[in-house]
């Protein structure tokens, strides 16, 4: 038995999540000492080199770093059990941090290509060495903090937001060693700004990919890949369900879907024989394994209606007549 908070009375049992969490945690710490000790050097570099690809990425870096720490405290959060009137505990506050990381990634975008646009009408001059083994360092670097996240659990929004962060700049670095090489032996300054303005396109991707999953968790939509009419169409063919309605199905958190449903079952079957079927159906088919389903019998006089006087030929009900009231 349960209540509504999602206290589980009676004999419990584990997940395993904690050990999950940990590994979650590790792993993004040691993402974020690279970071953040290789971007340090970038920016002094980069303001030697006078190169924009350079503090582009930098910035982006330091956006990355940001992300990472908000993924550790996210992770931290939504570790906590329900308590008081979040019943679900704190699990969206990794949704939160995936929107923050999507936004950032947005804005700092818009700032950055504003600035290479300005560098491609006047390009200064560019440190073109420079700016060619600080971006193969960061390759380097890059690949070393992405590896380790992506052995995280990825399937978390959360996670997946610093993962994002981290990959494009690894994609951000190769275009702007691109662009030092280019520097370096054609003297072509606005190369710098080209690669700036390609990290640009790439942190637009991630940025709008992260608001636009989160926000979807946030406005209570189907997870994506579930079609919730074929699957109300899969609950309501079991051989003993007559009608399923309130038909309902969100997602807590990444990783974590939920339905609730009305089944109305056919008089004289088992209801919780029913439950059980319709609740092996959606873990197995749909990885849905928090369900609420009310079941209960459909009155008599209602299910005389449907199945005797006003089904068509399908079986489906046809317009009621309009019920008459005697008057004394």
């Amino acid at each position: 038995m349960s209540d509504a908070a999602g206290h589980a009375y009676g004999h419990g049992h584990g997940h395993g999540h904690g050990v999950g969490q940990d590994t979650d945690r590790r792993k993004l710490s040691i993402a974020l000492a690279l970071i953040v000790v290789f971007m340090v050097g970038e920016v002094v570099v980069g303001v030697v080199a006078q190169s924009l690809a350079l503090l582009s990425d930098a910035a982006h870096m330091l956006t990355d770093a940001g992300s990472i720490v908000l993924a550790i405290i996210a992770i931290r959060l939504a570790a906590r059990p329900p308590r008081g009137g979040y019943t679900y505990g704190l699990k969206r506050v990794e949704i939160l941090s995936a929107q923050a990381n999507g936004l950032t990634l947005l804005l700092l975008a818009a700032w950055l290509a504003y600035e290479a646009i300005r560098r491609l009408i006047d390009p200064p001059p560019v440190a073109g060495a420079l700016v060619l083994v600080t971006a193969l360092v960061g390759v380097v670097v890059n690949i070393a903090a992405t590896w380790c996240l992506s052995k995280a659990n990825r399937s978390s929004l959360n996670v997946e937001g610093a993962f994002q962060h981290l990959l494009t700049d690894l994609y951000g670095f190769v275009a702007t060693a691109i662009a030092g090489a280019i520097v370096l032996s054609t003297g072509f300054a606005r190369a710098d700004a080209i690669a700036a303005l390609i990290v640009v396109a790439l942190m637009v991707r991630a940025g709008v990919g992260l608001v636009h999953q989160s926000g979807r968790i946030f406005l209570e939509a189907a997870p994506a890949g579930i079609d919730t009419r074929a699957l109300g169409g899969r609950l309501a063919a079991h051989p003993d369900v007559v009608e399923v309605h309130d038909l309902h199905v969100w997602q807590i958190t990444s990783g974590q879907p939920a339905l609730s449903a009305h089944v109305l079952v056919a008089p004289g079957r088992d209801c919780h024989a029913v439950r059980t079927d319709l609740q092996k159906l959606l873990a197995r088919d749909y990885a849905i394994t928090h369900v609420t389903l009310q079941l209960d019998h459909p009155p008599p006089d209602l299910f005389t209606i449907t199945r005797a006087h006003h089904a068509d030929e399908h079986g489906h009900c046809s317009e009621l007549p309009t019920p008459s009231v005697d008057k004394a």
